[in-house]
């Protein structure tokens, strides 16, 4: 357009230089000149400025016109795509609403298993005061009060008893030789194997950390040892507060532990995060911050011995227990061997249990349990069977639930424990010395553990 109307204005320049009056000279014989002009007529005047002016404006015009069109198509775009991301807000919302249904529909099916271990608790409770009630109607069999306890006396009506009895003193010196601790349920036999938890003792202190990256850590012994200095009165000690934890204190026993002054400190190759490291066969097994790896150090030549990514597990606060600290991955060591406790997306925060191998860190098996992980507050194995904690605060709160992993099989159970200092962060079983190992608020305390018979267990 504009060059059609360049053209336009050099044709009309043109013109009004051809238009311009010219003189001219006829030859005349009398030797005198006559000069002619030419001049433009209305016509011919038309083609001047103003016809370049008209056209500019109509291109001005066109112009106004076509940002009009280009400001309109521009808001309709932007319409479209409020209308597009609207959409899609909505459609956010509505997979959103969907998990929340599903989770909720769960939980309500949880709540009516719950509702069912509830019922059949309180049907066996009933029935036990009942019993203790028949018995308390019973008259008590007469027992012989000259001295001694009744594990020691027959009854008085006994015809066979006889303080010159040799042979009845012999077998009642017998008896008072066993230990309490030693006796089954049924009271007939020694027990030495594995069991179901009992029972928890109350809480031993054996040191305290003096400053705050001692709040929470992870603190036991070997109960396998491999190879020297260490044994199993060697204590380790990680203080697992803080942005690069690389530290892991080696005591010779439990007196230097108490006394605060370790004989050796050895750097890990790489950070460990929270509370779930455990020690067995001479080897320091743990997690490495901000990840689902997990690392095998050689404790002997203090170097890095295996690593495995642990397929699918929640890290980092995806699945942590209660208490937080990032426990999403917890390793654990009983009779059986190592063990992890963690999550996945696939359980919705249920528990999940592998077995590994002790030397590659490779998964032998899993077993899925139906209690949530953030709903408890620790957990540790004993005799392959799975025990978490209710409560990390609570002074006295108990052990609410068993899975075991023979069976397949989990309950609701209540087994007395006690958070002497109401904040405890670290429970860990040592089956060689039948005791748990916690860290309770920078307190680092054992629990002696009482287990079942393998009759006591199958009951």
């Amino acid at each position: 357009m504009w060059i059609q109307v360049l053209i336009l204005c050099l044709s009309c320049l043109s013109q009004s230089e051809q238009q311009r009056p010219s003189p001219r000279r006829p030859g005349d014989q009398a030797g005198q000149c006559q000069y002619t002009f030419t001049v433009s007529g209305p016509v011919e005047a038309s083609c001047s400025g103003g016809g370049v002016k008209a056209e500019l404006d109509g291109v001005l015009s066109r112009l106004t016109l076509l940002e009009a069109l280009v400001s309109r198509l521009l808001a309709g775009a932007e319409g479209s795509s409020g209308a597009a991301a609207e959409a899609t807000g909505e459609e956010v919302l509505q997979e959103a609403y969907t998990q929340v249904t599903l989770e909720r529909n769960q939980l309500e099916q949880e709540k009516e298993g719950l509702n069912v271990q509830v019922l059949e608790l309180q049907r066996r409770l009933d029935e036990q005061v009942r019993e203790a009630e028949s018995l308390r109607r019973k008259p008590c069999p007469q027992t012989h009060t000259s001295g001694g306890s009744p594990l020691q006396d027959r009854p008085a009506r006994d015809p066979e008893y006889n303080s010159g009895n040799g042979a009845y003193q012999e077998m009642k010196a017998e008896v008072t030789e066993v230990p309490a601790s030693h006796l089954l349920p049924d009271g007939n036999q020694t027990f030495t194997g594995c069991g179901e938890l009992v029972s928890v003792g109350d809480p031993v202190m054996h040191q305290k950390a003096d400053s705050i990256t001692g709040k929470y850590g992870v603190w036991l012994k070997d109960p396998e040892p491999r190879s020297s200095p260490y044994s199993n009165e060697t204590v380790w000690r990680v203080d697992a507060v803080g942005k690069e934890v690389l530290q892991l204190f080696a005591y010779k026993d439990l007196d230097q532990f108490a006394q605060g002054f370790p004989m050796k400190v050895l750097v890990l190759p790489e950070p460990l995060e929270s509370t779930g490291a455990t020690v067995y066969r001479g080897s320091l097994y743990y997690q490495r911050k901000r990840s689902r790896t997990l690392i095998r150090y050689d404790l002997a030549s203090e170097s890095l011995a295996a690593r495995l990514d642990l397929p699918h597990a929640g890290f980092h606060g995806q699945h942590p227990y209660s208490w937080g600290g990032y426990t999403d991955i917890d390793l654990a060591v009983d009779e059986q061997g190592l063990w992890v406790i963690y999550s996945t997306s696939k359980a919705r925060g249920a528990i999940v249990i592998s077995q590994l191998d002790p030397e590659s860190l490779e998964v032998k098996k899993t077993w899925d349990t139906k209690i949530r992980k953030s709903t408890v507050a620790n957990a540790f194995m004993i005799c392959g069977r799975l025990y978490t904690v209710a409560s990390y605060t609570a002074a006295n709160t108990t052990i609410n639930y068993v899975f075991d992993t023979a069976s397949r099989l989990g309950r609701a159970i209540s087994v007395p424990f006690k958070n002497k200092y109401h904040y405890n962060s670290m429970v860990d079983y040592n089956h060689a010395e039948r005791k748990l190992y916690a860290w309770d608020n920078f307190h680092m305390v054992t629990y002696d553990v009482t287990l079942g018979s393998a009759a006591h267990r199958s009951s």
